[in-house]
């Protein structure tokens, strides 16, 4: 009897210690307006989920850009937390990384001094939408610039850095700089959304962007990119 109940103790605590803890989401809110549709983004990382950067943005039901709904900062603002060594020590310094997330950039469509589509400490994104990286899985509420009335899309472009594989390699374009800042390229995911009918939709991948940022193309053969696809576990969008 006494066999038993230690035995049955014992079953317990061990399924008690192989639960899995629920995920926790870091919250954040952006846009300016109060009177607007607030759209809801939940991010839920993936087991090759490591610094990745984002940009999320609203198009109309055509896929014609409307405005950016988030971007990280250092993206929004053309200036990287170690982008500089003049002082012989990493600083934040200005960067243009043109194969980071280019499908938004060519999308947003706006000419900087270098005569590309990058933000720039001289012409950067609006500091409404533009935030720090979350490291963790999250969900950002946003306002929108105007109230919303029917059918959307909700694009996102994510990338990340060094995460090379068997076709993406280091020696795939060897005397291409801007690739090796990007390794796999950027995934470009999508959702359609109807204010009418409301309810969570799921984004799923589309395509990836140009391996380097030369253009805006999107390419939605994704039989070569492995990892990358796995820097998200699950993306959804509610509007609220």
């Amino acid at each position: 009897m006494k066999t038993r109940i230690i035995m049955a103790l014992l079953l317990v605590i061990t399924v008690t210690l192989s639960a899995k803890k629920p995920e926790n989401f870091a919250s954040y809110i952006y846009g300016y307006n109060d009177y607007c549709t607030v759209i809801s983004l939940k991010f839920e990382k993936g087991k090759e989920h490591n610094h990745p950067l984002f940009a999320v943005w609203l198009a109309d039901e055509n896929g014609k850009f409307i405005h950016t709904l988030y971007v990280s900062k250092s993206i929004g603002k053309g200036i990287f937390e170690h982008g500089s060594q003049k002082t012989g020590q990493w600083m934040p310094g200005e960067i243009q990384r043109p194969a980071t997330l280019p499908y938004w950039a060519h999308q947003r469509g706006i000419l900087n001094e270098y005569g590309t589509y990058m933000p720039t400490p001289k012409n950067p994104e609006i500091d409404a939408y533009t935030g720090a990286t979350p490291l963790e899985s999250f969900i950002i509420n946003v306002k929108t610039q105007k109230p919303l009335k029917g059918k959307f899309e909700i694009m996102l472009e994510l990338n990340q850095s060094w995460d090379w594989n068997e076709y993406w390699h280091n020696s795939l374009f060897p005397d291409d700089k801007e690739y090796k800042t990007s390794s796999q390229p950027a995934l470009i995911y999508s959702a359609d959304i109807d204010t009418n009918t409301g309810g969570e939709i799921e984004m799923k991948p589309i395509g990836h962007s140009h391996y380097a940022g030369k253009d805006g193309s999107i390419t939605t053969d994704l039989s070569t990119i492995t990892t990358a696809l796995k820097i998200a576990k699950k993306i959804t969008v509610t509007i609220k």
